[in-house]
């Protein structure tokens, strides 16, 4: 099984294959025996033997280890998990207020904030016209008016950004 492993700001490669294993392509020879009724465990490495205590971390695959009395913050992940991470991380939606985005083509009939009002979730924003219907158009999350892209009289098509919020 191959992890990467985070400690102390550097990242290693681990590959587990039995009593073998590899760091950052480097064989070691290793064994690790748990001490019965205590959470301490055992590592040798070649011929030295170290006291390692295990504790779960705040998330998947984090721990805090306290080798011989020095403590480690580590994240170690199997290739799989640390995958199927990087891909929601390039995909996530970044934080923040979204845009207010006009949901069908219409006429803006009031614009009801100015660059640097404070909005809250909910506020009407935007008052437009569509299929002879007024429709009050609401800030998804609170945060401050950045740009006005519209003013009442302007035509849109569906897509167009109406308020910036930061």
């Amino acid at each position: 099984m191959r992890y990467v492993v985070e400690v102390a700001g550097r990242t290693v490669e681990v590959e587990l294959d039995g009593e073998h294993v590899r760091v950052d392509g480097v064989d070691h020879l290793a064994n690790l025996a748990d001490l019965p009724g205590t959470p301490v465990a055992l590592l040798t490495v070649a011929d030295v033997v170290y006291r390692v205590a295990v504790s779960r971390g705040d998330g998947r695959g984090r721990y805090r280890l306290s080798i011989d009395g020095q403590r480690y913050d580590v994240e170690a992940l199997d290739e799989r998990t640390r995958a199927i991470r990087a891909l929601s991380a390039a995909t996530a939606v970044p934080a923040g207020p979204a845009p207010l985005i006009a949901p069908m083509p219409g006429l803006i009939v009031r614009v009801n904030v100015a660059p640097g009002d404070a909005v809250q979730a909910g506020q009407g924003l935007v008052v437009m016209e569509a299929m002879k219907m007024e429709n009050e158009l609401r800030a998804a999350a609170a945060g401050v008016v950045r740009a006005v892209r519209v003013a009442p009289g302007t035509a849109v098509e569906r897509g167009a950004t109406l308020v910036e919020l930061e």
